[in-house]
């Protein structure tokens, strides 16, 4: 079976952080998360905490902000697209 993505995913390893911030509004505090994988156009990552995430939010991993969409949730992971 081939795979049909249209981006190459990469682990986070080496001097790469796993960790991420979810910035849903600017009054709210910030939601810490796991970056478990990442391409250019999106991201899996497993979200730490009880908090509701919603569709569009700010995801900000190693300095750069992405503004991000949910495209998949399964238990405490999500998927992402940038």
């Amino acid at each position: 079976m081939q795979n049909k993505r249209r981006f190459i995913r990469v682990r986070p390893s080496g001097l790469m952080s796993r960790t991420g911030k979810i910035f849903v509004d600017l009054t709210a505090p910030a939601i810490n998360c796991d970056i478990v994988d990442i391409s250019a156009g999106g991201a899996c990552i497993i979200v730490h905490g009880a908090s509701e995430i919603p569709k569009k939010f700010i995801l900000l991993y190693g300095g750069a902000k992405k503004s991000c969409r949910m495209v998949w949730i399964k238990g405490r992971r999500v998927g992402l697209s940038f």
